[in-house]
């Protein structure tokens, strides 16, 4: 069964393009041009992905990408034509999978919505919960839970920590982590990497400001800590 994908963008000749690129390799394409539009058809269920430009004639992206988090879990990938690394950063904070700036290749946005789909249904088999403490991660389920109590993560947030529990004790680096969750090589000191362990220690810490399980290891990444209470 082919992937639905949304895509909110209010440049019809963009849209035109995308949308016929992704029928032409299995993708079904709707299109709306404008904020509510899309929330609306959102709500309607039955979207497997998101594509949401970042200005809309009759709202915001971020603000889109803000309300679709509260209560839903649907990958993002958000395309700008403002090329500010801090736009990137905003729109990763706020829960998006993956961004890309606009002018794209359609090849490229190809390959980033397939590796986002991947990691959300990739399926951890027979592999067990893994537990730490307070802290339970169920890799087939991809939920998080501290205390019983879920968390809230994106599916590259969840993915990036369970490279992290998979190696606990392990220094990893940015590299080394997006080549877990990717499956291809980037930039050593991608700061979508520190981006996404923020919200995760927002998560999963009591104090995120002064984290006990996952570590900085400056100039090097990032390590799951074990704890006695493990």
């Amino acid at each position: 069964m082919s992937e639905r994908v949304l895509l909110i963008e209010d440049d019809p000749e963009l849209a035109a393009l995308v949308r016929e690129y992704l029928a032409g390799r299995g993708f079904r394409v709707e299109v709306r041009s404008g904020a509510q539009a899309g929330l609306a058809r959102l709500r309607e269920g039955g979207v497997d992905l998101l594509l949401l430009d970042v200005m809309l004639p009759d709202g915001d992206g971020f603000d889109v990408c803000r309300e679709v988090r509260s209560g839903s879990d649907v990958p993002i990938v958000m395309l700008t034509a403002r090329g500010d690394e801090m736009d990137r950063i905003v729109g990763l904070e706020l829960g998006a999978d993956d961004y890309l700036p606009k002018p794209f290749n359609p090849r490229e946005l190809l390959a980033r919505m397939r590796a986002v789909l991947r990691r959300r249904g990739a399926g951890a088999g027979a592999e067990g919960r893994l537990r730490f403490g307070r802290l339970e991660i169920d890799p087939e389920a991809r939920t998080v839970t501290l205390d019983g109590d879920a968390r809230e993560l994106t599916g590259h947030q969840f993915d990036l920590l369970l490279a992290l529990a998979r190696n606990a004790g392990r220094v990893l680096s940015r590299e080394a982590l997006m080549q877990q969750v990717r499956g291809q090589g980037v930039e050593a000191f991608d700061r979508s990497i520190d981006v996404h362990v923020s919200r995760i220690r927002a998560a999963i810490e009591d104090d995120p400001k002064h984290p006990q399980r996952i570590l900085t290891i400056r100039g090097v990444g990032y390590v799951f800590s074990r704890r006695q209470d493990d």
